[in-house]
């Protein structure tokens, strides 16, 4: 293997929640796959875990809302 093949940086994402659309519906909570997101003591949708984030999308596709973004971080070169 060559060393960019084994050098290979993590991606990294930002997950923002719109809490003024959330109404605590929790679907967000219950798709993401790594536990990135959970509820907070106001019922709503909080990030709790971002370093896990794998950028799946599920809570951003299945929120009913639109209250949730997920976007990749772009690595300093």
């Amino acid at each position: 293997m060559t060393a960019l093949a084994t050098e290979r940086k993590p991606r990294l994402f930002t997950v923002e929640v719109n809490t003024t659309y959330c109404k605590g519906c929790e679907i967000c909570v219950q798709v993401c796959p790594k536990n990135v997101l959970a509820m907070n003591d106001r019922l709503k949708a909080n990030v709790v875990n971002l370093k896990d984030c794998t950028g799946c999308l599920n809570c951003e596709i299945y929120c009913p809302d639109f209250a949730i973004n997920v976007e990749e971080v772009e690595a300093n070169a």
